[in-house]
């Protein structure tokens, strides 16, 4: 470089400036599956469960769809998955119920109108993405 430098010195020209960029070409492709994982417990509806409005269900007095006794509550976040609770076939509103994180009960507020054996059902949907990318890079 000096050598150029004094070149350019005893000249009396400036040496330009240029920016040098590297130049590259990247394509990546990147595939997500889902894997949802959909269960379905039900219960039926027993007044003896209600306190002070408050309807407790004990993760073993619910049935999956094969019948069987569950021993918790599959738990799920935010992130990862969402709760239904449905009552007599309606949807109920998240603020209404609550999945306890160690899943093992579930509690529901106002249910003072309910009827024995209606049927409540609790689905719970859980996602565990897997996802995959390649990239192809030309410089």
């Amino acid at each position: 470089m000096s050598i150029l430098k004094n070149f350019y010195d005893e000249r009396g020209d400036e040496m330009a400036v240029k920016l040098f960029k590297l130049v590259i070409d990247a394509d990546t492709d990147t595939v997500t599956t889902i894997n949802p994982e959909v269960l379905r417990y039900f219960y039926e509806f027993d007044a003896d469960d209600v306190e002070d409005s408050v309807l407790t269900i004990e993760a073993a007095d619910f049935i999956d769809d094969e019948g069987n006794a569950l021993t918790t509550i599959e738990t799920v976040t935010e992130e990862e998955g969402y709760y239904l609770l449905f009552i007599n076939g309606v949807l109920q509103q998240s603020e209404l119920y609550e999945v306890e994180t160690d899943g093992s009960e579930i509690t529901v507020d106002d249910v003072d109108t309910i009827l024995p054996g209606t049927p409540i059902i609790l689905v719970v949907t859980k996602f565990e993405p897997d996802s995959d990318s390649n990239t192809a890079i030309e410089t």
